[in-house]
């Protein structure tokens, strides 16, 4: 009778968790849709974006990476929410009451904050990149300006020992100016290539070198290379110098993990970015978890003020952590800081408040 009470209990938690969750996630989605379809409207008309391309390839897929992004968010109020209420409605005393402990209290909620994070860690890292492809290349077609690579003296290690330089990089013709490569064995040059540019040939998918002086320095005397025109293939692709916004958000569990390890070879310097994109994919789900605890920590003590200072607080601890992700994160491709510990540290750091909320509300 106890089992099938507590069971009950689980049940009913699981249920309203769940239901406070997706109804909150629905309602923020909805919201969002009809202010970026007022702030887009303009550039749909005068763009002739096609109803369909709206609707399937740009909406449809604007709501699981907005729901994945805001789940963190509207895990922890809808945790405070309902906890609150059940509080304020000598619920949770009533459970406590019956001889049911805090930390079994505890499990509904972390069985439905389980699940949140599963379904958020494979939305994260196997559904949403490809969705956010088709969403990001609709915007780069009907919303934003077409890019112009405004970058000037660009350095790319292709493998080791090889590295290529720039002045300049055309993206619309697809033409590096003021070429180079300089080939070393170990800390001697041993080869190096300059020509006037690089032009990737679209039919042959290779890239043209124009106008070029190689100076071999491998034997006893140098040897001198003088050339108009050679196909060559490189480490590299025209997308590398390409329109680069959210391009790390496109690529799934797989295709991200082996970019930054190319990149990594290749002495690419925005590294960071990438890397804190593949750790912030499993150290969001996580955080369901910790977000979870505080929230019930928070709402399952009756406290002067009732549901409102329950918010109150939880919002101010929530967009408190938004605010600290967003600045480690920062520092972590402006400054250089670890990209590992950028992304867990807001999670280690709420860890323990999470721990001392726990013991406090469990006494």
């Amino acid at each position: 009778m106890v089992t099938k009470y507590i069971k009950r209990i689980d049940q009913y938690i699981i249920k309203k968790y769940l239901g406070t969750f997706f109804l909150a996630i629905a309602l923020i989605i909805s919201i969002s849709i009809i202010f970026d379809v007022s702030e887009n409207i303009d550039d749909f008309i005068t763009k002739n974006a096609p109803i369909k391309a709206i609707i399937l390839d740009y909406y449809l897929n604007f709501i699981p990476y907005y729901a994945n992004l805001f789940s963190a968010l509207f895990t922890f109020i809808a945790v405070i929410f309902f906890t609150s209420k059940m509080a304020y409605n000598s619920e949770i005393i009533a459970i406590l009451a019956s001889g049911v402990s805090y930390r079994r209290l505890m499990r509904p909620y972390m069985i439905a904050s389980g699940v949140i994070a599963g379904m958020s860690w494979i939305l994260g890292n196997f559904v949403i990149p490809s969705a956010t492809d088709a969403r990001v290349n609709f915007r780069n077609t009907y919303i934003n300006n077409e890019f112009v690579n405004v970058d000037k003296n660009i350095h790319r290690q292709l493998e080791p020992g090889m590295y290529v330089y720039m002045q300049s990089y055309n993206n619309r013709l697809d033409v590096g100016y003021r070429f180079s490569i300089e080939k070393f064995d170990g800390k001697k040059l041993v080869t190096k290539l300059m020509a006037e540019s690089i032009k990737w040939d679209r039919d042959k998918k290779k890239w043209v070198i124009q106008n070029y002086y190689i100076r071999d320095m491998r034997a006893e005397q140098e040897v001198i290379k003088t050339g108009v025109s050679m196909d060559t293939t490189l480490r590299m692709l025209p997308a590398d110098f390409g329109q680069q916004n959210a391009k790390e958000e496109t690529m799934d569990y797989w295709k991200i993990n082996a970019y930054i390890k190319d990149l990594k070879l290749r002495g690419v310097d925005n590294v960071a970015r990438y890397e804190q994109e593949s750790y912030k994919r499993t150290a969001g789900p996580v955080s369901t978890f910790i977000l979870s605890v505080i929230g019930v920590s928070l709402a399952s003590r009756r406290m002067r003020g009732g549901l409102g200072i329950h918010l109150g607080i939880g919002l101010f601890l929530s967009f408190s952590y938004i605010m600290f992700m967003q600045v480690s994160t920062i520092f972590a491709v402006k400054v250089g800081f670890n990209a590992l510990l950028a992304v867990w540290l807001p999670n280690l750091i709420y860890s323990f408040i999470a721990i001392g909320l726990y013991r406090w509300a469990s006494k």
